[in-house]
């Protein structure tokens, strides 16, 4: 999923994406632990989204960046002065 996609998302479609990644990430883990599966690009990519997934959240629960261009945009003036 492309970082644009992941913070057009709601808050609470974030947090649903971040389950159904890390599920995804611990089934893929088991099959390659059981030798049913090499999937070491599927691995980063997973492991990849879960993390910014999570940056997108936490800059939201700091105000870093709003859910919409609001924030970018109330940011972007503090740095001028």
């Amino acid at each position: 999923m492309e970082l644009n996609k992941i913070r057009s998302l709601s808050d609470d479609e974030l947090a649903h994406q971040e389950k159904t990644s890390a599920e995804q990430l611990f089934r893929l883990r088991f099959q390659v632990s059981m030798g049913q599966n090499d999937g070491v690009k599927k691995l980063r990519q997973l492991r990849k989204e879960i993390a910014q997934i999570k940056t997108v959240a936490r800059e939201r629960a700091m105000g870093i960046r709003g859910a919409g261009k609001d924030g970018a945009q109330s940011n972007a003036g503090k740095g001028a002065r």
